[in-house]
């Protein structure tokens, strides 16, 4: 491997202040972030792997230690990474305990949501389709194109509350089962990672207040005059490629939708 990665924008050397050198169009340590991404895209580090050091980074890239020091900041504030005091630098993975409820934003009323457990999960169904022209918009893909289809409800202490339509670009997600989506013990974008190699790294949501449909009614077991969130996510990957379109009816008589804004 060579010590310096194909970039399409070089990474330059020290500004001297000779007549005629052009700045380069990003601050160096941004660059060497978007250099760790691409390697993180690549799959050069898995998910809860260490990354090498801060040291062997800046030989690597032939730059400073403190310019890698700022690239890694930046990465650990977005939750891209990990850092653990006299361990090292690890890829963030939802396996983690202390990442993986940072997609979950309903939470019971009684309590937090490790006291309250894991959902039980039943799938209604799995399978490949074409998508919509929604879902290919959600996704960035062309209308037509393979999805996978996941139907499923969340159930807290025997209760339905969740009822969820998934849906993940086909190629990406080739093998997805319901099975694997009923048994996999561990958060879904946890067993994402694992068995294709797709890690979120951040979500964007719509929510809006709804009734439900008689079928909906149905499967939550509730009347059809109960008040439901609506919320859409899309899921992106690195570098903002949409990896999951989700849409969910959320129950809130006995949990609420909980956000955190800074």
């Amino acid at each position: 491997m060579s010590s310096i990665p194909l970039t399409p924008e070089p990474i330059p050397a020290p500004f001297s202040g000779t007549a005629g050198v052009t700045p380069a169009f990003s601050p160096l340590y941004q660059q060497i972030k978007a250099l760790i991404l691409q390697s993180l895209q690549q799959g050069e580090w898995k998910p809860g792997e260490a990354i090498p050091s801060e040291m062997e980074l800046a030989a690597r890239f032939r730059v400073s230690q403190g310019t890698v020091r700022k690239a890694i900041d930046e990465l650990s504030a977005e939750n891209l990474v990990i850092r653990r005091q006299g361990k090292g630098t690890f890829v963030a993975t939802h396996a983690e305990q202390q990442v993986q409820y940072r997609f979950l934003k309903l939470l019971p009323d009684s309590g937090d949501v490790r006291v309250e457990g894991p959902a039980q999960r039943r799938v209604l169904e799995c399978r490949r389709v074409r998508a919509s022209a929604d879902v290919a918009r959600g996704l960035a893909i062309r209308s037509g194109d393979a999805v996978m289809h996941a139907k499923r409800i969340l159930s807290f202490g025997g209760v339905p509350t969740i009822l969820e339509d998934i849906w993940l670009p086909g190629l990406a997600f080739k093998g997805l089962t319901a099975e694997l989506l009923a048994n996999y013990q561990g958060p879904t974008y946890a067993m994402f990672e694992l068995e294709f190699g797709v890690r979120m790294v951040r979500a964007e949501e719509k929510i809006r207040a709804v009734l439900p449909a008689a079928e909906e009614a149905h499967l939550l077991q509730i009347p059809l005059d109960t008040p439901l969130l609506s919320v859409e996510r899309i899921a992106y990957t690195y570098n903002d490629a949409p990896m999951e379109l989700r849409r969910g009816l959320y129950r809130t008589d006995t949990h609420h939708y909980h956000n955190e804004l800074s």
